[in-house]
């Protein structure tokens, strides 16, 4: 009984945190919509946005269990001074107000460029879980669909919301993964 609750418990901190770092695919989404998004765009800059937020973490991952057998009993300590560097990144940069507005989503290049910039953090919150995390492919499937779907919600809704939001999104992503920085460390 108790296995299965930790289970649910692991499942529900991957949700959360899939969640967290779906807010940057959000945001940016709310950013292009507002630009104007054809239904294929969606599909072309969501797919590629969810393969970004699988590959990433999963590369930082490998990273982290590498770096967990040279750090032995300090990784979790690691693990959550990233998160909240990562954290407070996301949240300053939300309110700085970090615009991508030259860069063409309809090009391949352009759809790499705003894959990798919203998956970046995926990668730092792949090294912290690597040198923990036990259910690998759980958590990177759950990250790319997670990622892909708020692009989705995120493209869909720009037309109709104010791009103010985008960057609230951001910063409510940074501050979840803030506090689980915060948790790593207590």
């Amino acid at each position: 009984m108790e296995s299965l609750s930790a289970s649910f418990g692991q499942l529900l901190t991957i949700a959360v945190m899939a969640m967290a770092l779906g807010m940057d695919a959000f945001s940016l989404g709310i950013g292009i919509g507002l630009k104007g998004v054809r239904k294929l765009d969606v599909l072309q800059l969501s797919t590629v946005i969810a393969l970004f937020h699988v590959l990433m973490p999963l590369a930082g991952m490998v990273m982290g269990y590498y770096v967990s057998g040279l750090l032995g009993g300090v990784a979790t300590s690691a693990a959550g001074a990233l998160l909240l560097l990562l954290g407070g990144h996301m949240v300053y940069s939300s309110l700085k107000g970090e615009e991508m507005r030259s860069i063409n989503h309809r090009t391949f290049w352009g759809m790499l460029f705003f894959a990798l910039t919203v998956s970046v953090d995926s990668f730092s919150v792949g090294v912290s879980l690597g040198m923990f995390a036990s259910h690998i492919l759980i958590t990177v499937l759950m990250f790319g669909a997670v990622g892909g779907l708020m692009s989705v919600l995120g493209l869909m809704l720009g037309r109709k919301i104010s791009y103010r939001l985008g960057g609230y999104g951001e910063a409510l992503g940074g501050a979840i993964l803030f506090a689980f920085g915060v948790l790593f460390l207590i």
